[in-house]
């Protein structure tokens, strides 16, 4: 596997791993997608050869806040290791930056996940996350 740090990432292999974990929001407008990537903080990716298998990104401003966008890894890669690494390569990026947050769904599976990578629900934190869609 080969880690990059880059936000130029051919928009064909951005479809097929947001594809691959059923994430077609952000496969619908592939546009939207491809300048998400691109106006990112940071985008940390892994690759066996050619093929892009995970990916993580975050906005904000690097220094009062971190907001980890997207963190996803190819369902045939998955278990093993791959987001874990992914995440603490992040955080470890930016040390001084108090806010670390991310939003994401609710299953078992995730929060299993977060919570051992040392993240906590904000209700234990006697703070509230708001929402707005358009």
């Amino acid at each position: 596997m080969e880690k990059k740090t880059t936000k130029q990432i051919p928009l064909t292999e951005l479809l097929d791993l947001y594809n691959s974990v059923g994430w077609y929001a952000y496969t619908t407008e592939p546009d939207t997608l491809k300048r998400a990537i691109e106006q990112s903080l940071v985008v940390h990716t892994l690759w066996d050869h050619t093929k892009l298998i995970a990916l993580i990104r975050a906005v904000g401003d690097g220094e009062t806040i971190l907001y980890i966008q997207d963190l996803l890894v190819h369902p045939d890669y998955q278990r093993r290791g791959h987001g874990k690494r992914l995440l603490e390569q992040l955080v470890a990026d930016y040390p001084h930056v108090r806010q670390k947050m991310l939003l994401t769904d609710d299953s078992t599976k995730t929060q299993r996940f977060y919570e051992a990578t040392g993240f906590k629900e904000v209700s234990t934190q006697k703070t509230r996350a708001f929402y707005r869609e358009y």
